[in-house]
């Protein structure tokens, strides 16, 4: 206890107590801290090493990336959730929106192909690169459902590593079960996870997908067209039922926003093994 020149009797701290007080904490331990909008610089720096620190300890050295949409579930999921539309449009059958249900629950389950595609494209990578001693054409996703569950699935039947990039978003998205778990990342900054996508990356494939998947393949497209990545077969999965339907690339070129020679940035791919040979070929 001391007095102070008031004459006031004041109580001095314990150690103790200023030990508690978050000002004593070490700044690398102190989540408020950390989480302040002027700390946003050292939580990106954070989001660039952490990954990178993983991908070397388990000898990591390239990878080939998978985008596509997270609902084309695999077909026998499609198919139960077409019924289970079906059987709600039973209930009203003059309801709009149970009639839209059905016809996208249709749309997906011919989509589910897709899925069975990606499925197989990772094993066929993972298969003929397990052998490598250090770690070579590793799938990496975003790690989420989908399309995403379906290349780790791949390499997960090929007992090869696959990693996820998830991403923190306000309706939370669950990692998928086959990513390697020492493998399975989670972001808060879209720039941050992009960054990784492709650091690494000898290929990147896009199957079917919406709004994420355009965002993550266009941005590729724009890099690769800016010289500003290193040089990567870009395939586009499905060109022939889907990408030429909903994308009119040729059309990009007519009314000049792009060079004809960007075309030349992608290619298409039917099946897996096409795509898998389009990417060794494009190495060698």
């Amino acid at each position: 206890m001391v007095i102070n020149d008031n004459n006031e009797e004041r109580v001095l701290p314990t150690s103790l107590d200023l030990m508690s007080e978050p000002s004593f904490r070490l700044a690398y331990q102190d989540p408020e801290l950390l989480m302040q909008p002027e700390m946003r610089s050292i939580r990106l720096l954070l989001e660039a090493e952490k990954p990178r620190h993983y991908l070397e300890k388990y000898n990591i050295d390239s990878t080939i990336v998978v985008f596509g949409s997270a609902r084309i579930v695999d077909p026998d999921t499609a198919r139960h959730r077409l019924t289970i539309a079906e059987m709600s449009l039973e209930e009203s059958r003059n309801d709009r929106r149970r009639k839209e249900r059905v016809q996208r629950a249709k749309t997906l389950l011919e989509l589910s192909k897709y899925y069975d595609m990606a499925r197989e494209f990772a094993r066929i990578v993972s298969e003929e690169c397990k052998n490598d001693d250090r770690k070579n054409y590793v799938i990496v996703t975003g790690g989420g459902p989908g399309i995403m569950e379906a290349a780790n699935r791949g390499a997960y039947d090929a007992d090869y590593p696959s990693i996820g990039l998830n991403i923190k978003l306000p309706q939370e998205q669950q990692p998928n079960r086959y990513i390697t778990p020492e493998l399975c990342f989670q972001f808060h900054y879209f720039a941050m996870r992009k960054m990784h996508f492709l650091k690494q990356a000898q290929g990147l494939v896009v199957f079917p997908g919406g709004f994420g998947t355009f965002d993550e393949l266009f941005e590729t497209l724009t890099l690769r067209q800016t010289k500003r990545m290193q040089h990567i077969p870009i395939i586009l999965f499905g060109m022939k039922d889907y990408w030429s339907k909903i994308i009119d690339f040729k059309a990009l070129t007519e009314m000049g926003v792009i060079d004809e020679a960007d075309l030349d940035l992608f290619y298409d791919a039917e099946t897996p093994q096409q795509a898998w040979d389009y990417i060794k070929r494009y190495h060698q």
